[in-house]
């Protein structure tokens, strides 16, 4: 398991306390095809540091398909067509921005904005969704949420879908101002539950400015890697 890639959110997280978790996951990779690839495990928090955090989006877990995750919540793979989580995702920005989809699936741009794009679990077998839920991924996962609560900036949440919901009351545990947005999960099986028309987007940049902080801006992808930020 190679922790480099947490950065410094190594110091702030009690890795002792996951050595059979870390464990099962190094055999599960030795024995199967998992995603995302080893190497990409800890991608989100490589590329959104906790100093850096202004949003955290919360999902489920990996992409099961061949070539998709690589350790962002709903991001795919450079040039990857965005699946149908990401889909809805991205028509629900443009109702809410007014920003059109695009084809490209890949939200780095938004990770090093600060927004941690996070999963309740983070590794998955392939073609086998939420195969790793009982892996003990969630308080892994908590151990995250709790550290959170202990950053003196505004930090926004959202989350989405009902394994996600899970970590509110621990999202808004914190004396720092803390926005939690909760929704159903993007898939096309919840998405009209709610989820649409939610607009999470605005909303954060709504709370990010009344705390005096620079918006985030949601038009980067993996078509505008280059794209200045709105201010």
């Amino acid at each position: 398991m190679d922790f480099s890639q947490l950065g410094t959110w190594a110091n702030r997280l009690p890795l002792e306390r996951f050595e059979s978790l870390f464990q099962r996951v190094e055999l599960a990779y030795d024995q199967a095809e998992i995603y995302p690839p080893r190497e990409q495990l800890f991608s989100a928090f490589a590329l959104t540091p906790p100093e850096a955090v202004r949003a955290v989006i919360l999902g489920q877990d990996p992409y099961h398909e061949p070539g998709q995750a690589h350790g962002l919540a709903f991001s795919v793979q450079p040039g990857v067509k965005a699946p149908p989580s990401l889909v809805n995702i991205y028509k629900e920005r443009e109702s809410d921005l007014g920003i059109l989809p695009s084809p490209d699936g890949n939200l780095t741009a938004w990770a090093k904005q600060g927004v941690l794009l996070l999963n309740t679990v983070l590794t998955v077998e392939r073609g086998r969704a939420n195969s790793h839920k009982d892996f003990g991924w969630q308080e892994f996962t908590d151990t995250v949420i709790a550290s959170l609560a202990e950053l003196p900036q505004p930090v926004a949440f959202v989350l989405w879908g009902s394994q996600a919901q899970k970590k509110a009351k621990a999202a808004a545990a914190s004396p720092y101002p803390r926005l939690i947005l909760e929704a159903p999960h993007p898939s096309p099986l919840s998405a009209y539950r709610g989820f649409f028309g939610s607009r999470p987007f605005s909303r954060i940049n709504e709370f990010l400015a009344a705390h005096g902080e620079a918006p985030i801006d949601w038009s980067q992808d993996g078509n505008h890697p280059d794209k200045e930020e709105t201010q």
